[in-house]
């Protein structure tokens, strides 16, 4: 169906109000007519041997690396993304402190313990305090979450020091509609067990979280979700921030889309399998650059 705003109301013959059969944003096109048969999309990946899982599962945790690495998602050795291992559900793995998001491999990983021991993974075996504190508490608060990235993305650090939550003023921003929450505080690196279940206590069942003065967190049902919904909020931070310092140097405030138009577009682009399908051409075009080398 056309989305709440979507249809305008017509005049019968004799003078009354009827609800109008034309979708304006389709002129001339009655909603019927306008309704088209979608495609059935592709499914993740299904194993029944959970070894067999994790070996590929690991294979995407570092191509998602080498998917932020190109996007300059790495500075230092700050950011991190977390994967519950499938066989061991009550541990996860991560990125070494110290090894490049590009170059990364997936024999490079680390296996650690909701305790914050490692207790498998490369020849580098440096945890990032902060990344255990953080998504160490997340994964225990989700049981949902198989995957969870954070990093000091430049313009999602930018629009986290405005202590405001994104507007729903484009498209891909209703991806978060009522799916994003705001994390009000920063007493510094997280290095504290309770700010880091603070953190997971504000997420609570969203998507994705703004810390102030910090920067972006998602979450997300399968690695490629996670990666694209940071991508999206990164992104999403970019056209506010330019958006609203084109209208306020006009003298002008953005235009927001109506609460039910966003809801009605977070059904289509919002949900955790249109996260997963949206980031399939990023992992394609990383896999092509790449070839196996991230999977060593």
């Amino acid at each position: 169906m056309a989305p709440p705003s979507a249809i305008s109301p017509e005049r019968a013959s004799n003078g009354d109000t009827i609800p109008s059969a034309i979708a304006t944003h389709e002129p001339g096109i009655s909603e019927s007519r306008a309704k088209v048969q979608m495609p059935k999309f592709p499914e993740p990946p299904k194993f029944t041997d959970k070894y067999a899982e994790r070996d590929y599962l690991k294979g995407r945790l570092a191509a998602a690396f080498r998917i932020f690495g190109k996007n300059g998602y790495d500075e230092g050795v700050a950011g991190h993304i977390t994967l519950r291992d499938p066989v061991q559900p009550n541990t996860f793995w991560v990125n070494p402190l110290g090894v490049a998001f590009s170059l990364i491999t997936k024999s490079d990983l680390i296996q650690v313990d909701h305790d914050g021991n490692i207790i498998d993974g490369g020849e580098v075996r440096l945890l990032n305090a902060a990344a255990f504190m953080i998504h160490g508490a997340v994964h225990k608060n989700r049981p949902d979450v198989l995957c969870a990235a954070h990093s000091h993305s430049i313009y999602g650090r930018a629009f986290c020091s405005l202590g405001r939550n994104l507007d729903m003023i484009t498209q891909d921003s209703c991806s978060f509609h009522d799916d994003l929450a705001l994390y009000q505080s920063f007493n510094g690196i997280v290095l504290a067990e309770k700010e880091g279940k603070d953190i997971a206590t504000c997420l609570g069942k969203k998507k994705a979280a703004l810390l102030q003065n910090h920067g972006l967190l998602t979450v997300g049902e399968t690695i490629e979700a996670a990666v694209f919904w940071f991508i999206s909020l990164e992104k999403c931070c970019q056209a506010q921030l330019a958006a609203d310092a084109a209208a306020g140097g006009r003298g002008h405030e953005t235009v927001k889309i109506h609460d039910d138009d966003a809801a009605f577009t977070y059904k289509t682009i919002g949900t955790p399998h249109a996260g997963w399908f949206s980031a399939k051409p990023l992992f394609d075009v990383i896999e092509k650059e790449c070839g196996n080398e991230f999977l060593q």
